[in-house]
C-alpha cells in the first residue's frame, strides 16, 4: 500500500515539474516575441532628427536658421508696380484722399507726401505730438518702416492701421504714393544685393534706372 502511494507521489511530482517547465517555456517565448516586436516597431517608425541649423521644411516669409538677409528696400522698389500699389491704396481710402488739393479726412491728404517733413504740413492737419516730434522727412526708408508698423514707428500715434506685413506690397504702395505728386528718384540698387524672387539683380538695377523716368508725369 505504501509502495503504491510512493509511486503515485513520484509520478505526480514528475507531472507537476513537466507542467511548470511548460508554463515557464511559454512565458519565456512570449517575452522573446514581445522584445522582437518592440525592436521591429522601433525600426519601422524611427524618424531622424533634422541636422542642426536646418529647417525641416521651408516657411515663406520666415528667415532661415542661417539668418539669410531680407531683400533690400531699393531692390524691392525697383521691382515694384505702381498699378498694384494703387490697388493696395484701397485699404487707405476710408481715412485718406490722395488727389491734388484733396481734403483731409480722418487722416491727412497724401498728395506729394514723400519728401515732406514727418508730421507737418497737410493744410494744418492735427498730427499727434509723437509723429510731429519724430523729425526727419518721409523718405523711402521711413515710409516703409511706417507702413510696416505705424505704432512701432511712432509709439502713441493716432494712426489705427495695423500695418502691411508684406515688404513687396509696401514697395508697390510706396511707388504709387511717390507717383502722386512727389516723383522722387528711387534709391540706387547695389549690384550685389539679392534680387526679389524670380528676378535677377541686373534686371532689378535696370528697373531702378528706368523707374524715376516712369514716375514723372506726362508732359503736355
Amino acid at each position: 500500500m505504501n509502495r503504491g502511494k510512493t509511486r503515485f507521489a513520484i509520478r505526480w511530482g514528475l507531472f507537476m515539474d513537466d507542467r511548470s517547465n511548460t508554463i515557464a517555456g511559454w512565458v519565456l517565448a512570449g517575452g522573446i516575441a514581445a522584445l522582437g516586436l518592440s525592436i521591429f516597431s522601433g525600426m519601422a517608425f524611427h524618424s531622424e532628427t533634422p541636422e542642426e541649423g536646418k529647417q525641416g521644411y521651408a516657411i515663406q516669409g520666415v528667415e532661415s536658421a542661417a539668418g539669410e538677409a531680407a531683400t533690400p528696400l531699393p531692390v524691392l522698389l525697383a521691382a515694384a508696380d505702381a498699378t498694384k500699389g494703387e490697388a493696395v491704396f484701397k485699404k487707405c481710402v476710408a481715412c485718406h484722399t490722395i488727389a491734388s488739393g484733396g481734403a483731409n479726412g480722418i487722416g491727412p491728404n497724401l498728395y506729394a507726401t514723400l519728401g515732406e517733413g514727418i508730421g507737418h504740413g497737410k493744410a494744418g492737419f492735427a498730427f499727434s505730438s509723437v509723429l510731429a516730434g519724430k523729425g526727419g522727412n518721409w523718405d523711402f526708408a521711413n515710409m516703409d518702416e511706417w507702413l510696416a508698423n505705424p505704432k512701432k514707428f511712432a509709439p502713441g500715434t493716432k494712426m489705427t492701421f495695423a500695418g502691411l506685413g508684406n515688404p513687396a506690397e509696401r514697395a508697390d504702395l510706396i511707388v504709387y504714393l511717390n507717383a502722386q505728386g512727389s516723383n522722387l528718384p528711387l534709391p540706387k540698387v547695389d549690384a550685389a544685393a539679392p534680387a526679389p524672387e524670380g528676378e535677377k539683380p541686373a534686371d532689378a538695377a535696370a528697373d531702378a534706372k528706368a523707374a524715376p523716368a516712369a514716375a514723372e508725369p506726362a508732359k503736355k
